[in-house]
């Protein structure tokens, strides 16, 4: 392994602490998941020995199949949810980070150990070639999908449009946290959102998130999965 994952995730550490002070914010309000999919577990293991314990992954199999290895660490799926992989995503994940449908809602507290937190997807720029459910029809999912007994909606989650400057994103992620607070208005549990990977998390983080995805930064670019 070419790449120092306990070094690079130390200096990921320092730059949340930072944007938190900046922010305004405790750095116990910020939780990171190291984002592993297609990466060895001779990284994660790395990051694991450093005290790291959210790891995300895309990808049901791997999170079946990592989760098995080390059902001690918290594993999170992030990734688009179909409906044959679900089998492999209900009994090991600890969050569900892009949950948007009620079958797949419906089937996930099926096959979950217990009540699983989930967040909504939101395609908060309305992209066609994205996946997640519209700004505006987002609250109203919420409650669909909070009503399915196994299911607990905890926040939303975002993956903004590409732009060249990190801080450009921030729109995206303030539309996020305000349509959050509106909810928690309205009596919605959404105390959480997922949002910020390795290049914006540091803004993400000025404008609310209580979870950032960060891969790249911790473990070097991806393996071909």
């Amino acid at each position: 392994m070419s790449v120092d994952v306990a070094a690079r995730l130390a200096e990921v550490r320092t730059q949340v602490d930072a944007a938190c002070l900046r922010a305004g914010r405790t750095p116990e309000e910020v939780h990171l998941v190291a984002v592993s999919k297609t990466h060895p577990l001779e990284a994660i293991e790395a990051a694991a020995a450093t005290g790291q314990q959210d790891f995300g992954e895309s990808y049901a199999q791997e999170l079946r199949d990592k989760g098995a290895a080390r059902p001690d660490l918290r594993w999170h799926f992030i990734g688009r949810i179909q409906t044959n992989k679900i089998k492999y995503i209900a009994p090991r994940a600890h969050r569900v980070h892009a949950l948007e449908r009620l079958d797949h809602a419906q089937a996930l507290a099926k096959r979950a150990p217990g009540p699983l937190r989930c967040l909504l997807a939101v395609n908060v720029a309305g992209e066609a070639s994205k996946s997640g459910v519209a700004a505006h029809e987002a609250l109203e999912a919420v409650r669909s999908l909070h009503g399915v007994d196994g299911i607990e909606m905890v926040g939303l989650m975002t993956l903004p449009p590409p732009v060249d400057d990190p801080e450009d994103a921030g729109l995206w992620f303030e539309q996020l946290a305000d349509l959050a607070a509106r909810g928690r208005k309205q009596g919605l549990p959404l105390t959480e959102l997922s949002m910020g990977m390795s290049h914006d998390y540091e803004v993400a983080i000025a404008h609310g998130a209580t979870w950032i995805r960060v891969g790249t930064a911790i473990f070097g670019p991806r393996e071909q999965a």
